[in-house]
């Protein structure tokens, strides 16, 4: 049986006794913790798909322990600039231990999905015990369109084209002198 549940702002696929690290939970080290934010479930081949989320499936886990994670080194250069910076980064991290994926069971009043569907009943009768306001301002009266203009019928003929004139040659420096060599 396994589980794809909503964990700090990321999705892990969970099973029984299984550890995983997790972006730092504000809980302290061996507080239990339930997710109910679980988005599909496989209990022995049958797959429930939530929409977007299973309704009364929970996870339980367990806080191992708080940690940092690796160190990860951020360099930034613009060559030929003479800019350079060199930045270092640790994530902090959670080690939790998965006890329990529980399907359908009872809900909790700490589960994530059991207060948002009270508050929308609740703002969903607000909205319909207030009356419409009956001065409600007319839509604005669409002006007809203009008449698109007549095309006219014949088109004029364009003038004839006249021959383009060749383009002049370069007189050719050469062939003169020598024809003035020959004759004299």
């Amino acid at each position: 049986m396994y589980a794809i549940v909503n964990i700090a702002g990321q999705q892990f696929k969970v099973e029984k006794d299984q550890k995983i690290y997790v972006h730092r939970l504000s809980e302290k080290e061996g507080d239990k913790v339930t997710f109910g934010e679980v988005l599909l479930v496989d209990n022995k081949g049958k797959v429930d798909v939530g929409a977007p989320v299973v309704e009364g499936a929970q996870v339980t886990a367990k806080v191992l322990k708080h940690l940092k994670g690796d160190k990860v080194i951020v360099f930034k250069k613009k060559r030929r600039k003479g800019y350079q910076t060199r930045n270092g980064h640790r994530q902090l991290l959670s080690q939790i231990a998965i006890e329990g994926i529980s399907i359908g069971g009872s809900k909790s009043k700490s589960s994530s999905t059991a207060k948002p569907t009270e508050e929308k009943k609740e703002t969903k009768a607000k909205a319909e015990s207030k009356p419409k306001a009956e001065t409600a301002k007319p839509k604005a009266e669409s002006k007809p369109k203009a008449e698109p203009k007549a095309k006219k019928e014949t088109a004029k003929p364009k003038a004839e084209s006249k021959p383009k004139a060749e383009a002049k040659k370069a007189p050719e420096k050469k062939a003169d002198t020598d024809n003035k060599s020959k004759e004299s």
